[in-house]
């Protein structure tokens, strides 16, 4: 009596073969490792120390506002949120290369400032940048 193991020759193999597919990832694993380091370099400069200056005045600069209670303020002086389009339209014919900083109050409502920006957008002005502080 012979023993016999494998009943069947013919029938399809049931099992997978995982040595090609751990032969790839070992290749991935050779060249990310080969790549990585050549990825990362890091020139090292020793910067020189300075004191602490002021940035060089803007001659194009417009401070817009808009306090908590909704008001916008042009360099300070109140304008009527219907007005502030035609008031920005004529600084920016006066100044083509006009800067607006946009200051909105933490406490001030969205709608307000949303108003405040569209109007800003109309007005053709290229140039917006908005305040903030670190806290």
């Amino acid at each position: 009596m012979a023993m016999q193991t494998q009943s069947n020759d013919d029938g399809e193999m049931s099992e997978i073969n995982v040595t090609p597919l751990v032969d790839v990832m070992l290749v991935l694993l050779v060249v990310f490792m080969v790549t990585a380091p050549l990825l990362t370099q890091v020139v090292r400069v020793k910067l020189p120390k300075t004191e602490q200056t002021e940035p060089a005045p803007d001659q194009h600069l417009t401070v817009l506002s808009v306090t908590n209670t909704g008001q916008a303020l042009l360099d300070e002086r109140p304008v009527p949120i219907e007005n502030l389009e035609t008031e920005l339209k004529a600084l920016q014919a006066k100044d083509p290369d006009i800067s607006l900083q946009l200051q909105a109050d933490r406490a001030a409502v969205f709608e307000a400032v949303a108003k405040v920006l569209a109007c800003a957008q109309r007005s053709g002005i290229g140039k917006l940048s908005f305040v903030t502080v670190q806290e």
